[in-house]
């Protein structure tokens, strides 16, 4: 797939050396990715995310080559998931599950470093059952069947919600409120879901924007509804019924 210069995704990667032992780097890394909003010079956040176990081995003047379906680095493959990763969100807020090609070859790097030879902790991440909040949990929710409904509001959220905001913005609010219980019900079906915490990450501060300026109504739905499956951020909501 190729991208003319105006569909080109701004995003943005930080790595945050810990230590560095020989040739090993123990990071973390900040990922953030942003798509224009329509009608609008906003951009809104798809991806806000942190992965503390960001570690590989690198020598100087290693090269960085992404060979598909074939383990060269652990860097490489992490780029790679990442680059893609970015890529599957951008595509699900244009298109109802547009991303999922993207995810799929998500899984398949993940598939294919669960099986290669790296150091110990270079394995973090990549494994199964070693965390529900981490690459391979990500991408195994994103493309499991009992989250489809998870992404058709995201798309609902981007294309019927804030990109129709500079048009109506009272409907697309609406709209965006109506799909709110999804989250709830995704969150409650499985408490572990990493795909709600990382949306909530990228969206929290958005959702107040948009929700301080509803209805009484509104408001308190999506205060209840937030509170009820990210209750950590009570601060930021609260800014949702905060009277003037």
């Amino acid at each position: 797939m190729s991208y003319a210069e105006f569909e080109k995704i701004e995003c943005s990667m930080m790595i945050l050396v810990n230590k560095v032992e020989g040739n090993l780097y123990s990071c973390e890394m900040t990922l953030q990715s942003r798509r224009p909003v329509y009608g609008t010079t906003y951009t809104t956040p798809l991806l806000n995310f942190r992965d503390k176990n960001f570690n590989f081995t690198y020598q100087e003047f290693d090269r960085i080559e992404w060979q598909q379906n074939q383990f060269t680095t652990n860097l490489t493959a992490m780029l790679a998931y990442y680059c893609y990763l970015i890529i599957g969100h951008d595509q699900d807020s244009f298109q109802r599950l547009g991303g999922t090609p993207f995810f799929q070859q998500c899984e398949e790097i993940v598939n294919t470093c669960q099986s290669a030879s790296m150091e110990g902790t270079e394995q973090t991440g990549w494994r199964a059952f070693e965390s529900n909040r981490n690459r391979y949990a990500l991408i195994n929710n994103l493309l499991d069947d009992a989250f489809k409904k998870y992404r058709n509001f995201y798309y609902d959220y981007h294309r019927l919600g804030l990109d129709e905001m500079s048009s109506n913005l009272k409907n697309a609010r609406a709209r965006i409120a109506e799909g709110m219980p999804i989250l709830k019900e995704t969150y409650r079906s499985r408490p572990a879901t990493y795909v709600v915490n990382t949306f909530l990450d990228a969206k929290a501060d958005e959702l107040v924007d948009i929700f301080s300026k509803g209805t009484d109504k509104e408001k308190k739905d999506v205060y209840d509804m937030l509170m009820d499956i990210d209750a950590t951020r009570q601060n930021t909501y609260e800014r949702i019924i905060a009277t003037d």
